[in-house]
């Protein structure tokens, strides 16, 4: 499959079938999209909480691709009303089969309001998701999230070859947090995301690479903008 950055935690996911997933939209606001790289076809969207960062181009992909959206229940219902089609509301612990991959909710520890113009609503809880696909291998998108120790469950039941792993600090865990989960998730490869963005989000790939080299995990940065395949 091919695996594009597309800044911040906004990835694009193109299976070897050809469909398209995107993680958490952010691309207009989003300093760390990278300049004139057009998203060409979605088939489907995962959202892993209402914070604006994650879902401030849902609604434009939405309407342009008309994929299933998949979000936490609450964070679905709300973009129902505003109009989105195919929305998929789930919880933690629960599967959705999109076809060429399922979905599997799982825990994350973070704030997840959802803001509507000045309003901030109730927006359920932050979410990470297992993604297993037709040929049976997974891989953890954390979502926003501090490290926790049943990460090490998430191993037991099923067995993510890759994580996605938020790496900035401030908001999220930093290199030094990410690193213990790595070895919880018992995960070959990490692909760190949610830093740089801003100055704030101060945490790096070398520095978790650092704190992982006698694990034997790989950390794999990517390059906004520029696929690569796993």
């Amino acid at each position: 499959m091919k695996i594009t950055w597309l800044g911040h935690s906004l990835f694009e996911l193109q299976f070897a079938s050809g469909e398209v997933l995107v993680l958490d939209p952010w691309i207009r606001e989003n300093p760390a999209y990278p300049k004139g790289y057009k998203i060409k076809r979605v088939d489907a969207i995962a959202i892993s909480h209402g914070h604006s960062d994650h879902t401030d181009d849902l609604i434009p992909l939405a309407t342009e691709f008309e994929p299933k959206v998949v979000a936490i229940y609450e964070v679905a219902s709300h973009f129902a009303k505003k109009g989105v089609k195919n929305t998929v509301g789930i919880n933690k612990g629960g599967t959705f089969d999109l076809g060429f991959a399922k979905l599997t909710m799982t825990h994350a520890i973070h704030s997840a309001a959802i803001k509507d113009g000045e309003e901030i609503l109730y927006g359920g809880e932050a979410a990470g998701y297992v993604i297993t696909g037709n040929d049976n291998r997974r891989m953890y998108f954390a979502g926003d999230t501090d490290v926790f120790s049943d990460m090490s469950l998430i191993a037991d039941l099923y067995q993510p070859e890759l994580a996605f792993l938020p790496i900035g600090d401030h908001f999220t865990m930093g290199p030094h947090e990410a690193a213990y989960a790595a070895r919880l998730l018992k995960v070959k490869t990490v692909i760190p995301m949610h830093y740089g963005t801003f100055p704030v989000l101060a945490g790096r790939p070398e520095d978790l690479a650092a704190k992982l080299q006698k694990d034997g995990v790989r950390v794999w940065p990517l390059q906004p903008g520029e696929p690569a395949v796993w």
